[in-house]
């Protein structure tokens, strides 16, 4: 049995949401294609991802040092507790679906601490002397993202750093097994929108046969 954590970044639900939309058919159709495999669903707005902040780092530090748990302060015990149990549920996932409106050319700031709290030496990565080394061989990412512009190819695709970041850093993870599911271009042709939704639907419907 997989276990599949379904990671969306949008403030809005599948009525509002184009990413949100393509990302519910997917995962029924996930469901009905795999019905042994576990789902577990991560909405990052709703979910309590502590910064790394002065008490993360204070509290990561007394650890270091090897003083115990009970040393840190209360923020800082709370603090790095809740990193721990992130970076932990992220890594026993097999596979992992990432939903996500484009924003200013990447994603929501949600998504960018939710990265911060799993990239954890020693957990989704390691240090050696030839560089750092992924953790996470074997798994598989799927990133659906929404944008109302053409990003997947022409004169704007350069500008785009939401997929490319998300790429770039589960590899750095380890994991080489990457698909995109794009749905763009709804601002720039808003009369069919409508079509485009439907369309990224049924690739939504079909990739999660064989995700």
């Amino acid at each position: 049995m997989a276990t599949v954590l379904y990671i969306t970044a949008h403030p809005h639900d599948e009525q509002a949401s184009y990413s949100m939309a393509v990302g519910e058919a997917f995962l029924k159709a996930y469901r009905e294609a795999h019905p042994g495999n576990e789902v577990i669903r991560l909405d990052l707005y709703k979910t309590n991802i502590p910064q790394i902040d002065n008490d993360v780092f204070s509290g990561w530090g007394k650890l270091a040092s090897g003083q115990e748990f009970q040393a840190l302060t209360a923020e800082e015990q709370q603090k790095v507790s809740r990193l721990g149990e992130l970076v932990d549920q992220f890594v026993s996932a097999d596979q992992y679906v990432f939903v996500t409106p484009m924003w200013n050319l990447s994603f929501p700031p949600v998504l960018k601490a939710y990265i911060d709290a799993v990239s954890v030496a020693g957990k989704t990565f390691k240090y050696t002397p030839q560089g750092a080394v992924g953790l996470l061989e074997g798994r598989k990412v799927l990133h659906i993202q929404a944008a109302g512009g053409i990003y997947s190819s022409g004169p704007a695709a350069e500008l785009e750093m939401g997929d490319r970041y998300l790429k770039t850093i589960t590899q750095f993870y380890g994991i080489t097994d990457y698909e995109t599911l794009r749905v763009e271009g709804m601002s720039a042709f808003p009369d069919k929108a409508q079509e485009i939704k439907a369309e990224a639907i049924e690739r939504a419907k079909k990739t999660a046969q064989t995700f």
